[in-house]
């Protein structure tokens, strides 16, 4: 699921690793998107390390069939991690556990962050601002192609979400458009021409189901 609408989505601005939370618009898409995934079991949460992504996850289980609660985990963080254990088991099985990494943020857009969409098309050419947003291997000044966002976003996924799927177990993935984009590029097997035209909307979850190598939606 990408994130509801930021608040700089709203004014159409470039946001990449700025750490921008919901408008008010993200938040009820939050919640609307995850009621149309509150009958689904989910055994772990993976997110990146921005708060809109954090804000999405937490609203969308609001109404969840479960009742569970998300608990945010900081491993190597010091006393965040050492002294937020929880010491009954029974509470434990009512939270479902939620794994932050920076490897699903955002594609970083390097100098257009917090730049209008819109201004910058009137001065680069609506060509080549579409170029920097949607094509694979064309990044926006000192920041991340989709190609580069996928080097991270991939084998992450990889190692950590698809023994979780191997397993058995469901997975809530609340990430960005273009870290979301990448993995989704990978699950369908797009070419980089075909990953162009794929554009995910915010706070609308994906279902696939997960089958000895296999994808289905």
């Amino acid at each position: 699921m990408r994130h509801g609408r930021s608040a700089w989505n709203g004014k159409n601005l470039f946001t990449g690793w700025v750490d921008i939370p919901l408008d008010e618009k993200g938040v009820q898409e939050s919640i609307e998107g995850g009621k149309k995934v509150q009958d689904i079991p989910i055994d772990v949460i993976f997110t990146s390390t921005l708060v809109r992504a954090h804000m999405t996850l937490a609203l969308a289980l609001l109404n969840h069939s479960s009742g569970k609660i998300p608990v945010f985990l900081h491993p190597g963080a010091g006393k965040l991690e050492t002294w937020g254990q929880i010491y009954s088991e029974e509470t434990k099985k009512e939270t479902i556990p939620v794994h932050m990494a920076w490897e699903l943020n955002e594609r970083m857009y390097g100098k257009l962050q917090g730049l209008n969409k819109k201004e910058m098309a009137d001065t680069f050419g609506a060509e080549q601002v579409q170029q920097w947003r949607r094509s694979f291997d064309v990044p926006p000044p000192e920041g991340e192609s989709l190609e580069m966002t996928a080097k991270r976003s991939i084998p992450y996924f990889q190692k950590r979400i698809i023994p979780l799927l191997e397993q058995g177990q469901n997975v809530f993935v609340v990430a960005h458009g273009n870290s979301l984009r990448s993995i989704v590029m990978h699950m369908d097997g797009l070419s980089k021409e075909q990953v162009v035209k794929l554009e995910l909307a915010t706070g609308e979850p994906l279902v696939y189901t997960y089958d000895r190598g296999r994808w289905s939606t």
